[in-house]
């Protein structure tokens, strides 16, 4: 099998892949320097991106290695006879960490006191636990297992929403399908989100939702930029409909300079970065479903394409 990996650390990856199966003729390069010849070479591309080229060659299977797979469905969904498949590498447990310490930090107001130190100002603040608040988790596959479980053990109640209504009765006391969000919106000291990005998420958190919230709620993402209308985040904080947001995705990424969010005293930012993948993980992935094809198989982490995930 010829394969054209397309990343960054492609060099990295392809080493690890070819000391793990050393039959595959591989080529690698950073994917906006891949051109058609590399692609009419190929049988299957490896990357989270696609190229930015109008075809993808000679190529019928694509794996992605992040679990979103956004980049190969919008704007312009990858053609449907090629295989999709995604990564098996589990970011559930490091998200749901970096989900927690966005909660402490608000909780514990280490942005107006790292503020204070550096301009030398002494300013004693009272923490607010999160042991008694209300958790909201937006989608409540594993990811939102994991965060579940993670704002259970510390003592807050943890509602799930979802698409089909369903969640695991031990993490979620209770589980609204997504028609109810801004109802589910108003019971929220921490709301959530992990969804991936699909027709039926985007814009999904606007106005409605945003205005449903407590003057005490704060937005958490962890999911896609484009789920939340993003323009309306700040005006949402200086209205007092939510207390400030923790963002790691954003609509556009990177986040143009000129973003007001960058500026916003009470939005944390990070650049898509709570849940990275490993080298070991993406060869993992890839060579899990490599087995399944192999053996005839269709991979157990192959697309959706309806569903998107």
């Amino acid at each position: 099998m010829r394969v054209l990996i397309g990343a960054n650390h492609h060099l990295e990856l392809a080493d690890a892949l070819r000391e793990a199966r050393p039959g595959l003729d591989l080529r690698s390069k950073v994917h906006t320097d891949v051109t058609a010849d590399d692609l009419a070479w190929a049988d299957s591309y490896v990357g989270f991106k696609r190229p930015p080229l109008s075809t993808m060659g000679n190529v019928s299977w694509v794996h992605c290695t992040g679990a979103g797979v956004d980049s190969w469905l919008y704007p312009v969904e990858l053609p449907r006879h090629i295989l999709l498949t995604r990564t098996s590498e589990p970011f559930g447990l490091v998200i749901a960490e970096w989900t927690l310490a966005r909660a402490f930090a608000f909780s514990q107001n280490i942005l107006t006191l790292a503020e204070s130190q550096k301009h030398h100002e002494w300013t004693p603040l009272r923490g607010t636990p999160i042991r008694g608040t209300t958790t909201v988790v937006v989608g409540t596959g594993d990811l939102g297992v994991r965060i579940g479980r993670l704002f259970r053990a510390v003592g807050s109640e943890v509602l799930g929403v979802s698409r089909t209504g369903r969640g695991d009765d031990e993490v979620f006391s209770q589980v609204a399908n997504v028609s109810k969000l801004t109802e589910m919106a108003e019971k929220a000291d921490w709301l959530i989100l992990t969804l991936p990005l699909t027709s039926e998420t985007r814009g999904l958190v606007g106005r409605d939702v945003l205005r449903a919230c407590k003057p005490s709620t704060v937005l958490i993402n962890a999911g896609r930029g484009a789920v939340v209308d993003q323009a309306l985040v700040p005006e949402a904080i200086d209205r007092g409909w939510i207390a400030g947001a923790a963002l790691d995705v954003f609509e556009i990424e990177p986040l143009p300079a000129n973003s007001p969010l960058w500026d916003h005293p009470r939005i944390m930012i990070s650049p898509h970065c709570s849940g990275l993948n490993t080298i070991a993980g993406e060869v993992t992935g890839f060579l899990e479903c490599l087995t399944e094809i192999e053996h005839g198989a269709r991979p157990t982490r192959a697309v959706d394409r309806d569903r998107g995930y």
